[in-house]
């Protein structure tokens, strides 16, 4: 099969292999934009608005995207005319899509007005984000905002020329103002606990240190709801992109690879009118917290859990993993036994029928989703989605084997070397203090106890101690999975 480059003029010649879109992009209002597309994004939150003007249910939800780090994005993009494709692998075959949905692309260093101009645009309703936690400046530790970071400095000294997301939404909000116009919607959809108070204080903070009055409108009129958002969307390789050219015929210089699950849910709090996701399958509620809470402790805890342990044990990929009925079990367990226990079962969520699907999603083989992925920034990851559940279950009074394992897990894993002695990727911001940490204690935790950022409080439990040193010594001793098998036998079957 010959492959063509994407573009508009291409477009029909791909109906035939995959679907295209049939909808006028020309005629999109651009009524949303997006700040950071990456792969995610354009997995995630763009295909509903894709699937918005797909359905003809409504032209007035457009999308322009925004780039503030890297130009790579900018040129793939504008090489095909804003579109891409969007490949979900699962277990019945490859769905391909070309996605239509952003008719206009600005890179931000290269063009601070332009993005500043469509903010500020009294067609602008909503902004959603991806700009990842380190984006909004307030300490996770403290939950102070950082009115001393480089980028707030630079950008409260000069508000006309932003670098960063806040000074553009900050800018735009003054803009806004001064015209009489609404504030539009800030919809976070990075990955971090109430993410909608979190967005609000960052950009009021901002605001408040430019100018209180502004800052005052912001938090009066503005709207911040909270969001979760969910699909495994792997980095693209080079293997990806022939893939999609061998299979669909399709040159694409940056497509997307996705698994078929997507879950999105937002807080039904907006300031200028609320796009009808719902008809596209975006569930609307008065409170996310129960959903993310769900999702970070089920979903993102398997990560935590399966990432250091299977790499350890010799596993590269995450199906890999699961097909080892060891880890499958122990997955299962963990979820079934210890963390389902203490989580507030959301409305309209089974939590026996979920874990299934965690399984299942952690199993496609297609996807192939490396567990060095799941490894990354587990300084980040491990105190809200693993130690968080520790600490609850200790307050009930409740045992949590499982969850200590995967804590042991990602402390071995912190030494660099698996239990073959080849070295494993620790790609984490703290990771030279941290390795120096793991190996000098060895099987002893203390020393990585006492990061307050890390365990806090249940750092200073002696009891835990105790028993994360003896599950470390079992890893030790046994590796990764049969210190898990152990501790299944120990554990009986309760699922």
């Amino acid at each position: 099969m010959r492959a063509r480059r994407l573009s508009d003029r291409t477009l029909a010649r791909h109906a035939g292999k995959v679907s295209v879109p049939t909808y006028d992009r020309h005629a999109l209002v651009p009524s949303v934009v997006h700040m950071s597309v990456g792969s995610f994004h354009r997995s995630h939150q763009a295909m509903y608005f894709d699937a918005l003007a797909e359905r003809g249910i409504t032209n007035a939800w457009g999308l322009v995207g925004v780039g503030l780090r890297r130009p790579e994005m900018r040129t793939a993009l504008a090489a095909q005319d804003g579109l891409y494709t969007v490949v979900a692998r699962g277990a019945d075959g490859d769905e391909a899509r070309v996605v239509g949905v952003i008719n206009r692309y600005l890179f931000a260093p290269e063009d601070r007005a332009g993005v500043v101009d469509a903010l500020a645009d009294a067609r602008t309703r909503v902004v959603t984000l991806t700009i990842t936690r380190n984006g909004y400046k307030v300490d996770p530790s403290t939950g102070h905002f950082a009115a001393d970071d480089p980028d707030v400095v630079a950008d409260l000294a000069t508000p006309t020329e932003p670098r960063s997301a806040l000074g553009f939404l900050v800018e735009a909000f003054d803009r806004r103002r001064r015209a009489g116009l609404p504030p539009f919607t800030v919809l976070s959809c990075d990955n971090a606990p109430d993410n909608g108070a979190l967005t609000r204080q960052a950009v009021c903070s901002f605001a408040r240190l430019r100018d209180p009055a502004l800052a005052d409108w912001i938090a009066d009129q503005g709207a911040f709801p909270s969001s979760m958002v969910d699909r495994i969307t792997p980095q693209t390789t080079d293997e990806d992109r022939a893939m999609v050219a061998r299979q669909f015929g399709i040159r694409d210089r940056w497509p997307v690879i996705t698994e078929p699950f997507s879950q999105w849910v937002v807080e039904d709090r907006f300031s200028d009118g609320r796009p009808p996701l719902d008809a596209v399958g975006v569930r609307f509620v008065d409170d996310v917290r129960p959903y993310a809470l769900v999702k970070t402790r089920m979903l993102n805890g398997s990560h935590c859990a399966l990432g250091p342990l299977g790499y350890l044990a010799g596993h590269r990929t995450t199906d890999a993993a699961v097909a080892d009925e060891v880890f499958h079990d122990y997955l299962r367990r963990m979820m079934a036994d210890e963390i389902a226990p203490i989580l507030p079962p959301p409305d309209g969520l089974d939590l026996g029928r979920y874990r299934e699907s965690v399984l299942r999603r952690l199993a496609n083989a297609t996807l192939a989703d490396p567990l060095a992925r799941l490894c990354r920034n587990g300084s980040v990851k491990v105190p809200s989605h693993i130690v968080s559940s520790i600490v609850e279950i200790r307050a009930r009074g409740g045992a949590h084997p499982l969850l200590t394992l995967a804590v042991a897990g990602w402390l071995r894993y912190l030494r660099g070397v698996d239990e073959h002695g080849a070295p494993v990727p620790v790609e984490d911001p703290a990771a030279d203090r941290l390795q120096a940490l793991a190996r000098a204690g060895g099987t002893d935790p203390r020393g990585l106890l006492a990061e307050p950022e890390l365990f806090g409080p249940l750092g200073e439990d002696e009891a835990f101690a105790e028993e994360l040193e003896d599950a470390l010594v079992r890893i030790q001793r046994v590796g990764a999975r049969q210190a898990l098998a152990e501790a299944l036998d120990r554990t009986g079957t309760r699922v």
